[in-house]
């Protein structure tokens, strides 16, 4: 039986990722947010420095999305999407996507995240093949470093060592390669065989996994394998897409490279409901969509094509348009790239990341990680005290502040975490 807490609110929530031993007594309440600021249940304003997790693309609070979503509920809150039912705001939606994909005749499965993304786009794959003659097309190839969500399929694909850790046997026919290394990922092909792989998997940019650009070529290398060998190319923009790498879908950075399958979320509504689903190619859609009595997609979520779901979505796209947000992505990077650049030399910092999109890393260096495994949550608690919220992954920090944000805004997060690296040195030495 849990022991009960005295003095302290003992929640009943169970977070994600979370250490509730720890958190149980101690839950940071957030309680509204502005723009590029959120306030907690006392009343301290923080900088929301990670656009909560990845997604709040437009910033906190914005009426226009609030009013479409009021608007919505007042006419049809939702219905299901199962076999020929539709409503207009999943019907518009799917259209703008569509239009907006770098692929030929776009079509748009609809989930609830970003984790009903990928399952939705690992099982694809492989049934494309099953429906086109190549039953043994199953294998799926991953990258180290790679976050693909936690459900069945994502946590398969887990190139985090510690996210695939502690379930029991999971799928076997995964294969991880190195982030970094268009080499091993060709000895992978040949070593399998093509004819026995479904689809490559590849951010293009690493998020979760400690915010990894990929080096020159390395996107365009991938894709070349791919059109060689006809293995299906998977982007997984969750965190990229809708302005975070400035463009729709972060994978047009690379204007040579068109992807069979996009998934996305997260800042397809900022984060206002919850929203994903998959963009397929023409390619992948046809053979489920050329004539009455073909195969049927066995697969689906309860709340797909939800309509108020959608409708914030379609709020937050004419947001992204009309304040000329989507841009700022690849306008901001460099100067947010220069911002934490600042703290590469501290002594406590090992490297700096970032410079592709509005998001970087701060990474500590190796003997600080030896001695205080604890050091980037460390870190990231010293930051919040000084009203700026970071998010600790892996091996350091991660930041990815609104597109809202400005380079002052970034001068505030450089002051923060250059506060909390230096107390964090002074009581290393003391110690």
């Amino acid at each position: 039986m849990l022991a009960r807490m005295s003095g302290e609110h003992e929640t009943r929530f169970w977070h994600p990722f979370a250490d509730m031993g720890a958190v149980r007594g101690k839950e940071l309440v957030i309680e509204r947010g502005e723009d590029v600021w959120v306030w907690d249940a006392e009343g301290r304003r923080y900088l929301d420095a990670t656009a909560s997790l990845w997604y709040c693309n437009v910033g906190h609070g914005r009426p226009e999305i609030a009013a479409a979503v009021a608007a919505q509920l007042s006419k049809l809150e939702a219905y299901s999407a199962f076999g020929d039912f539709a409503n207009a705001p999943a019907n518009e939606l799917t259209a703008r996507l569509a239009e907006r994909a770098p692929m030929r005749d776009a079509r748009v499965f609809l989930g609830s995240g970003g984790g009903d993304g990928i399952e939705t786009a690992a099982k694809l794959a492989r049934r494309y093949w099953q429906e086109t003659g190549s039953p043994d097309r199953n294998r799926l190839l991953v990258r180290t470093n790679a976050y693909h969500g936690t459900h069945g399929y994502g946590t398969a694909l887990a190139g985090i060592p510690a996210n695939r850790a502690g379930w029991g046997p999971l799928p076997e026919d995964v294969s991880i390669v190195p982030h970094d290394s268009l080499d091993v990922l060709r000895q992978e092909v040949g070593r399998i065989g093509a004819d026995r792989i479904a689809a490559v998997f590849v951010e293009p940019v690493i998020g979760a996994g400690g915010v990894h650009p990929p080096a020159p070529g390395y996107i365009e290398g991938v894709a070349e394998l791919c059109e060689q060998t006809g293995i299906l190319l998977v982007c997984d923009a969750v965190i990229c897409g809708f302005g975070r790498l400035g463009t729709w879908f972060g994978i047009e950075r690379w204007p040579d490279v068109v992807p069979d399958l996009i998934v996305f979320a997260k800042g397809v509504t900022s984060g206002y409901l919850p929203l994903g689903g998959v963009v397929a190619s023409g390619r992948v859609a046809e053979p489920f969509f050329a004539a009455p009595g073909g195969p049927i997609l066995r697969h689906g979520a309860t709340y797909a094509g939800h309509a108020t779901c959608c409708a914030a979505a379609l709020a937050n796209l004419d947001l992204l348009e009309r304040d000329g947000l989507l841009a700022r992505g690849q306008e901001l990077e460099g100067d947010l790239h220069d911002a934490l650049s600042q703290l590469a030399g501290h002594e406590l910092v090992g490297e700096v990341r970032g410079g592709t999109g509005l998001l970087g890393a701060v990474e500590l260096a190796p003997d600080v990680l030896a001695d205080r495994p604890g050091a980037p949550a460390e870190l990231g608690a010293l930051a919040r005290r000084s009203g700026v919220l970071v998010r600790p992954l892996g091996a350091g920090i991660a930041v990815s502040p609104p597109l809202t944000a400005t380079p002052d805004h970034f001068e505030l997060i450089i002051e923060a975490l250059s506060t909390a690296l230096d107390a964090m040195a002074s009581a290393r030495v003391a110690g």
